[in-house]
Order: C-alpha cells, then sequence, then structure tokens
C-alpha cells in the first residue's frame, strides 16, 4: 500500500505544511500526535492522507485538541491497516452522498465545464463538516468524493485551493 500523508497547519503567520510518516503508528490518536507534532502551537491542523490512488481521510484539530475525520469511503477502512487505524472508529456522516448528487452539474474550480453528477460508488464515513468555517462545506466535500475520476491528490488540491493553501501542499508533492 502506497500513501502519501502531508499535514497544513495554520499559525499566526499563515499556512506551512510537512510530510507526515505514518509507518508504526499504533492507533488513531498516535497519528493526532503526529499531525500536533507538526506544529504544538497551531490554531488549525489537517492532515490529508491518500492512499492507492483510491481513499482519501482528512483529520482535523482546532489547537492540537478535539479530533475529527472524515473518510472519503469506508472501504479504505476495511481494505487495509492505515484504512482501519485511520477510519475504524468513525459512524456515517449526517448528510449522505446521494443527498449533494441528485442529477445536478457541479462546477470544480479548476475544471471549467461543469460536470455531470454520477451515481457515487464511495460510501463517505465521518465528519464531513469538518472543514466548513475553512471553505469547504460539507456538501462540496461529498461532492468531490462522488465524482468519478476524481483522484485523492484531486480533492486534496481543490480542498487546499479553498482553504488557501494549495502552495504548501504543491511544495511537498514536487520535492
Amino acid at each position: 500500500m502506497s500513501y502519501f500523508a502531508a499535514a497544513v497547519v495554520r499559525g499566526p503567520k499563515g499556512w506551512s505544511s510537512a510530510e507526515v510518516d505514518l509507518t508504526g503508528a499504533a492507533d488513531i490518536e498516535e497519528v493526532a500526535d503526529r499531525l500536533r507534532d507538526v506544529d504544538n502551537d497551531a490554531d488549525v491542523s489537517v492532515m490529508f492522507v491518500e492512499s492507492d490512488d483510491v481513499y482519501l481521510a482528512i483529520l482535523r484539530l482546532d489547537e492540537g485538541e478535539d479530533l475529527r475525520v472524515f473518510g472519503s469511503d469506508k472501504v479504505f477502512g476495511q481494505e487495509s491497516r492505515l484504512g482501519a487505524l485511520l477510519l475504524g472508529d468513525i459512524e456515517e456522516p449526517v448528510l449522505e452522498i446521494e443527498d449533494v448528487t441528485d442529477g445536478d452539474e457541479v462546477e470544480v474550480d479548476d475544471d471549467p465545464q461543469p460536470r455531470p453528477a454520477v451515481e457515487p460508488d464511495a460510501d463517505p464515513v465521518g465528519d464531513a463538516d469538518l472543514l466548513a468555517d475553512l471553505g469547504v462545506p460539507a456538501h462540496h466535500l461529498l461532492e468531490l468524493c462522488a465524482h468519478e475520476g476524481m483522484m485523492p491528490a484531486d480533492v486534496t488540491a481543490e480542498i487546499c485551493a479553498a482553504m488557501g493553501c494549495a502552495d504548501e501542499i504543491e511544495e511537498l508533492r514536487e520535492a
């Protein structure tokens, strides 16, 4: 299983980022500790974990506390150790993916052409509203996860663009 784990943290000087090594993490609290270690004084810390070009998990801490987790597909928690570690204890989101994919066309910021909504084959879990105050409401996050052809890296890029930290993540990918 290959994965990319990156954290973006917002402090007094704005956003910064770091790649995070999840090797050997024993539980979700240890993963949260590694996110805290990026910047203990950050107001907001968000980790994106992309796995096998199929799955995305997002973790968020506010001032190092109150871990919130979202997963693009609950199958990730069933298919891999890393997925089980990240998504094993979370439940379905309040909003169902079908609630935001009712056949309407959806515009994605980097794509000038609206994409027709498709029948979702993902089953997201967790707190879909975890990034709402950062510019990514639950319905938009679920729309991104529902669209065929959107790789986890594409979803991460969209989210980071909305949050204002796209350059920080892009620098990590290029390193």
